[in-house]
């Protein structure tokens, strides 16, 4: 008996649905398996980002159909370059926690969006496939994402300026979620600022006591002295520019490791050590200008006020001749003396 093309179509409908249900059912099932890897892998990090190797960048990304139910932010590290402070590596990767422990708190065990680190020592097949090539590097997966490199997205420079906070705006403006407030730890404990109380409780009636005989070193004339020329050489010595741009003392040289640089060529840089230098002979000839105009001037013999006045002319001669030639060889730029031709 011959099967009329009408059963055979409807048997095949059936076919085609049970078989798409099976495919589907198995797909939300392997789903939910990834997710619950990374909600797992999540819940054992102190701070809630995962680390990723070679192996689990294949598990979560590269080997998963698409869309995935997740989005990947990925910090890429490399320990060895933990000690280069011009990369602030160390303190990028604190402000990475500090977002993905908020973003934990704050959504409670979203599944949308994890934190991840991969480490170069450990992943090079990794970093070769996102194509990374210099860090500090974050970049977002995202869930469409079928190429790790050519449709995830890197995180600009800019969006590394306030730190966590800025990291939280370039999540939310891609992938559309409230990361909400950063939370940091407080700079001192619970038990750190009650001890701290205590101590001041104890401190404070022996204080006001020292304050009202006159007896502290703010009544010290020589501490404000001190002090005066502490803010005159932090001043003139490039020390808040060190601090700003955490700049070395020192270099190695490249051609010699072990010969260091204290004075580099150029004027777009400036090392601690040179500027602490030149702090120096600034120093010297401002202690040397107070010395004459409030001491020397009480001085009664004549010679003795001539012969330190030579010397003190001299000295500052030497040092202001050293702070320009450092500045001509830094920036190749001289400087020569003025006579007016009227005088001649």
């Amino acid at each position: 008996m011959a099967i009329s093309p009408k059963i055979l179509l409807q048997f095949l409908l059936v076919f085609l649905t049970v078989v798409s249900s099976f495919l589907l059912t198995a797909r939300s099932e392997s789903e939910s398996d990834l997710v619950d890897d990374l909600l797992s892998l999540q819940s054992q990090s102190k701070s809630g980002v995962i680390h990723l190797d070679d192996r689990t960048v294949s598990k979560f990304l590269t080997s998963t159909t698409v869309p995935r139910p997740y989005s990947l932010l990925i910090f890429f590290d490399a320990t060895q370059l933990h000690d280069k402070t011009e990369l602030h590596l160390k303190e990028l990767r604190h402000e990475f926690t500090l977002l993905a422990s908020s973003f934990i708190e704050n959504n409670n065990r979203s599944t949308k969006l994890f934190f991840c680190d991969i480490e170069f020592r450990e992943s090079q097949s990794s970093f070769h496939l996102f194509g990374v090539n210099s860090l500090p590097h974050i970049r977002l997966v995202g869930q469409t994402a079928r190429s790790v490199k050519d449709d995830s997205e890197p995180m600009d420079q800019s969006d590394f300026s306030r730190m966590a906070e800025s990291m939280a705006d370039f999540v939310e403006a891609r992938t559309k979620l409230t990361v909400g407030p950063i939370h940091r730890p407080p700079i001192l404990s619970k038990r750190q600022l009650t001890l701290m109380v205590a101590v001041f409780m104890i401190w404070f009636p022996f204080a006001l006591k020292k304050i009202f005989t006159g007896e502290t070193l703010l009544h010290d004339p020589k501490i404000w002295l001190a002090g005066a020329v502490f803010v005159y050489f932090f001043s003139v010595s490039g020390a808040m520019h060190n601090i700003i741009r955490k700049m070395p003392m020192f270099l190695v040289d490249r051609n010699d490791p072990n010969k260091m640089i204290f004075f580099y060529q150029g004027s777009g840089m400036q090392l601690g050590a040179e500027g602490f230098a030149i702090g120096f002979l600034y120093t010297v000839v401002g202690l040397l200008l107070a010395f004459v105009t409030h001491i020397l001037v009480r001085v009664r013999d004549a010679t003795v006020k001539r012969v330190v006045m030579i010397f003190v002319m001299l000295v500052s001669l030497w040092a202001v001749n050293k702070v320009i030639s450092l500045d001509n060889w830094k920036t190749g730029y001289g400087v020569h003396g003025y006579l007016p031709s009227s005088w001649f």
